[in-house]
């Protein structure tokens, strides 16, 4: 979730204006499964960081406090952290192209919020088995981020569950094209979160990208990578 539906531009195309490499990576010491359990655990302060699609969906919703904008729509996303034996990888997913919202982007298996949901994790859960056949029994969930607001009117609750691996996904073949995974280090070294600066109808946007391979990783999806940085970070 990143951008309004069939964007106007190639976010591949915005160019690079910076790169983080003045910020540490996060140390491998604390990318293991057990330092990833504890950190869920801890109590620490961190600050989250507001992208200018954040301050764009505060503005166009009222800031979700009576103003004259619409009330966000829930939805929630797994951010999926499979556990092999010696390292962690992110599992994410490529969107099909002819859907409404967010054609063709990299995401996390996610979704809006039934009425009958108990709770944002199960709807991460919910929506994870439906998209790509992840059973709820292969999830450990370990807690949520903060909400992410995205342009197009969703409150995304970002849900970490560690996921056994070895399991054969399934995909929905109306709303997923591919699943993939990344690893967790490549994702948590801010050089490869870039800097790009669109010069929107409204102005200069400025968003993040992360490219891996052939995929390009961008807008909602980096932007609450970033936030699981700074988390684990802290």
């Amino acid at each position: 979730m990143s951008t309004k539906s069939h964007s106007p531009f190639d976010p591949q195309a915005v160019p690079v204006v910076a790169r983080d490499s003045h910020l540490p990576a996060i140390h491998a010491d604390l990318m293991s499964v057990k330092a990833i359990q504890t950190r869920f655990t801890e109590n620490k302060s961190w600050a989250v960081e507001v992208t200018d699609e954040n301050r764009a969906a505060l503005s166009a919703n009222g800031a979700m406090t009576g103003g004259r904008g619409n009330t966000p729509t829930p939805a929630a996303v797994l951010i999926p952290l499979v556990a092999y034996e010696n390292e962690v990888k992110i599992l994410l997913t490529q969107r099909t192209a002819h859907l409404y919202d967010h054609p063709g982007q990299i995401s996390f298996p996610g979704g809006r919020s039934d009425p009958s949901d108990l709770s944002a994790e199960f709807t991460a859960l919910r929506e994870a088995e439906e998209e790509i056949g992840l059973p709820k029994n292969k999830v450990e969930v370990l807690g949520c981020l903060p909400n992410y607001l995205t342009i197009t009117g969703y409150q995304v609750t970002p849900v970490v569950g560690l996921v056994t691996p070895g399991h054969i996904y399934q995909a929905d073949k109306f709303e997923v094209a591919d699943i993939f995974e990344v690893p967790l280090r490549f994702l948590m070294n801010p050089h490869h979160h870039e800097h790009r600066l669109w010069q929107s109808p409204d102005g200069e946007r400025r968003f993040y990208a992360m490219p891996y391979e052939n995929k390009f990783i961008w807008g909602a999806t980096a932007g609450m990578l970033r936030n699981l940085y700074h988390f684990l970070r802290a």
